[in-house]
């Protein structure tokens, strides 16, 4: 229900979204990088990475693939064990659930992005903290339009997504 929940939000919001438009650096793009955070965003509340497996780098795609495929082959020598992805993808600082999630800041060069995505608890509210999603534009040869992707999370220690994914491996 949940799932269904997010995508429903995510397709209303989608919708009144013209086929390109100008992100705030001027350039166009099928998405505005804050919409790529809020889309990040539905997918964490709704626990379903689905959302967001079409809006990331095919580099961060490839190391969250191969990572999975060393945790699954670790989990079948080991099927008692808890295998080193066990939780699934560390696609935030805490592995606890977030029941607010929102876009904050967002800063922009010609072909990078940075957007703040801030994680709060309606039962702690002092225990909310600040993830910063790492965004390519990848261009769309022969068009002025191009994509927002997702190409890494850093943490709110600084740490990130992809060191997360080889040292998630360490001592195996």
């Amino acid at each position: 229900m949940r799932n269904l929940a997010a995508l429903l939000l995510l397709a209303a919001s989608l919708a009144p979204l013209p086929a390109a438009a100008d992100d705030e650096s001027g350039q166009r793009v099928a998405l505005r990088a804050n919409e790529i955070g809020q889309i990040f965003c539905f997918s964490r509340l709704g626990n379903d990475e689905a959302v967001i497996s079409g809006i990331l780098t095919a580099g961060l795609a490839a190391a969250i693939a191969d990572a999975q495929r060393r945790s699954d082959a670790i989990a079948s020598k080991a099927p008692d064990e808890k295998p080193p992805l066990g939780d699934g993808i560390p696609w935030q600082s805490s592995p606890d659930y977030a029941d607010r999630c929102e876009t904050g800041l967002v800063s922009l060069s010609r072909t990078d992005a940075k957007v703040d995505i801030r994680y709060g608890f309606k039962q702690a509210p002092d225990a909310g903290y600040t993830d910063e999603l790492i965004l390519k534009r990848v261009p769309i040869a022969g068009m002025d339009v191009g994509y927002w992707r997702i190409d890494n999370v850093v943490y709110a220690d600084g740490t990130d997504l992809r060191a997360a994914l080889v040292h998630a491996f360490d001592g195996y």
